[in-house]
């Protein structure tokens, strides 16, 4: 027996009054909820350096959920591909049982492009492509101090892996890669 709800139960004495109080309860609620503004507070960016370029925000609606995580977290994350030599696209582990796929930038470096503008840029963007992939197959890979790139798309963050603690420094170290603030990236032709 099924039972459908209409306007006509509110006219019966018994269930009548259950819904129009439930119906009551639930509006006064909806009401509340719509004008009452939660107290501000400020909540401190992951990566304040980022922040600053952007604005100075004072309240948390006006931080973006990206600057709200604890930056002491680490994600568990496995490699699906390698796209370039600071660049890789990761299943990242952001809760239990629920996983995010989505392109990870190595914080703080730029490599070469390997759509490049002559040989010499391709030759280095192919040696810290292979530098990357050698380094991520140690598995173990975390990324953390997540942020929002500045192209659409990708994160920003600091990886490491079971052998490397930042990934971003051995490129550096390596010669693949240059140390990148964010700014206009110079040329790898010349």
């Amino acid at each position: 027996m099924r039972r459908a709800l209409c306007f006509a139960s509110f006219s019966q004495p018994r269930r009548g009054n259950a819904l129009l109080l439930s119906s009551a309860i639930f509006a006064l609620g909806l009401l509340i909820g719509a004008t009452a503004r939660p107290s501000p507070r400020v909540v401190a960016p992951v990566d304040t350096a980022f922040a600053a370029v952007r604005h100075n925000p004072s309240t948390p609606a006006e931080i973006p959920i990206a600057y709200r995580l604890d930056p002491a977290l680490a994600y568990p994350a496995e490699v699906l591909r390698v796209i370039d030599g600071d660049t890789f696209e990761a299943r990242v582990r952001v809760w239990p049982r629920l996983d995010v796929a989505t392109k990870v930038r190595l914080r703080n470096i730029d490599a070469a492009e390997l759509h490049a503008r002559c040989a010499g840029e391709l030759a280095k963007a192919q040696a810290a492509r292979t530098a990357l992939e050698t380094i991520l197959a140690d598995g173990g890979i975390a990324i953390s101090r997540v942020g929002v790139d500045k192209y659409g798309g990708r994160v920003d963050a600091a990886v490491s892996t079971r052998n490397t603690a930042d990934v971003a420094a051995a490129l550096l170290n390596g010669g693949y890669a240059r140390a990148y603030d964010g700014g206009k990236r110079g040329s790898w032709c010349g």
